[in-house]
């Protein structure tokens, strides 16, 4: 059976490389049948918080990437945290050292950067040995660590060899020897190494595949020996392409939102923000771009990854998430747009009012955020100053009249109004639309004016044009 895994570390808020990473994983599990596991890498003490940890899941499944086997729910490759791990860690970098392929290393952090500075400064690359760790190996030093209390880190013994990895996306990788020197496994605090850690993690817990970022490529070399020392294959390995904002550079915070969160509070669906995603890298066979999530499971290969960098683009995610809002009901829309209303103070007349509105905005959204400035004057009277010409300024005013008198407010009698006052004034229905429209909204364009007229009521439509014309 496939069993992926998304290693996330509780380190900060979920953004749109981790998430595409993990959906990307997703979309393999389910593609064939399999399991996708969330496992968090929470080693790093200092910089994990369980704030994180929280939203990180919460957010996984906004996006509708559920896990079949993590922390919170369990699975018979528990635990799921690498906090909860260290034992199992400690042990197996024990029968590294059974097997010597693994020795202790009594030097004190502040030595081991001392011998890095020596190594840097004649031009040589830090790598590491046996050799260079012996002499601290003393009698002495070891008496003195045991009566400190102090216990000594772990380091791996690299093969002097060359390693070829048979990547899923960019084929062929080599790794020359010597291109590694021997490297620490386990802190001597028992904290694991990143290497370390998830080369235990992934052999015990069956990962079959692995689907990661192209930033991880350096590490793979580290990971094929650790998995020959243990005697045990190596999950097939594919490295996904890096994401590049519009101008070529790295995404990062100067390109607006790249974490998940901001795009959910700017108001983007996870439906869209999910088949956007999937689209950095990735591609259907039948070129489709808007897809549910079946679709996208349907469709998935791990051999129509790109090799070529991503670019994310806001523009186009904004375009897809309007086809999406288009797509979605009234009724659905509101339950989404009520906290937003709230934080707004939009105050709706009632709830067939609202979808009303909806269903008169809804073409013109990109976002929700969107509303606040698209539907406004619906809930808000705008604060305009206009010059308007005397002739227009008389059918303005004789509009509001007919408007307050009207028996029906049908969109077929306010049209009537609009055609023939425009008659009687003799005034360019053009002109004569455009000042209405900026009367009522403080805006030169929107949805339809009979529509506008419709949702705010002859009354309020008479009042606003007086307050402003009268």
């Amino acid at each position: 059976m496939v069993r992926v895994r998304f290693a996330p570390s509780p380190t900060g808020y979920l953004h749109v490389g981790g998430a595409r990473t993990a959906l990307f994983n997703y979309l393999f599990a389910k593609h064939h049948g399999g399991k996708f596991i969330l496992r968090i890498e929470d080693t790093d003490i200092a910089r994990s918080e369980g704030i994180f940890e929280e939203n990180l899941m919460k957010t996984l499944q906004w996006l509708g990437l559920n896990w079949d086997e993590g922390p919170d729910i369990g699975g018979s490759f528990g635990p799921y945290r690498q906090s909860e791990r260290l034992n199992i860690y400690e042990e197996y970098a024990k029968k590294l050292i059974a097997l010597d392929k693994a020795y202790e290393v009594f030097a004190y952090p502040e030595e081991i950067e001392e011998i890095r500075e020596k190594l840097l400064s004649k031009g040589l690359t830090p790598h590491y040995d046996r050799t260079i760790f012996e002499p601290f190996a003393t009698k002495e030093r070891k008496r003195e660590y045991e009566e400190k209390g102090l216990k000594p880190a772990i380091y791996f013994s690299m093969p002097r060899k060359a390693f070829i990895h048979n990547d899923l996306v960019k084929g062929t990788v080599q790794f020359s020897e010597g291109s590694v020197g021997d490297f620490a496994i386990l802190r001597s605090n028992g904290i694991p190494t990143y290497n370390f850690a998830c080369v235990v993690d992934d052999m015990l817990m069956q990962i079959t595949h692995v689907i990661r970022g192209d930033d991880h490529l350096p590490n793979t070399v580290k990971q094929l020996a650790l998995y020959e020392a243990f005697s045990a294959r190596p999950p097939e390995i594919g490295h996904v392409s890096t994401i590049l904002g519009p101008d070529g550079k790295k995404l990062s915070k100067r390109h607006g939102a790249t974490s998940i969160e901001e795009l959910r509070e700017r108001g983007y669906l996870p439906q869209a923000v999910v088949n956007y995603l999937a689209l950095l890298g990735w591609s259907s066979p039948d070129a489709k771009e808007i897809m549910s999530m079946q679709e996208m499971i349907e469709r998935f290969s791990i051999d129509r990854l790109s090799k070529n960098p991503a670019i994310f683009d806001p523009a186009k995610l904004s375009w897809m998430n309007g086809q999406y809002i288009r797509s979605t009901n009234e009724e659905e829309l509101e339950q989404l747009l009520k906290p937003l209303l709230e934080k707004w103070n939009f105050i709706p007349r009632n709830q067939d009012w609202l979808r009303r509105v909806i269903i008169a905005v809804k073409d013109r959204l990109h976002t929700l955020e969107d509303f606040q400035h698209v539907a406004d004057f619906f809930f808000v009277k705008p604060e305009i100053k206009t010059e308007t010409e005397y002739q227009i300024k008389c059918a303005m005013l004789e509009c509001a009249d007919k408007l307050e008198s009207l028996d029906r407010s049908d969109k077929n009698s306010i049209v009537e109004v609009f055609r023939s006052t425009i008659k009687k004034q003799k005034v360019s229905a053009k002109e004569f639309y455009s000042t209405l429209r900026y009367v009522l909204t403080g805006k030169h364009e929107g949805p339809e004016l009979v529509d506008i007229v419709f949702l705010l009521g002859p009354n309020e439509v008479a009042a606003r044009i007086k307050s402003i014309l009268g």
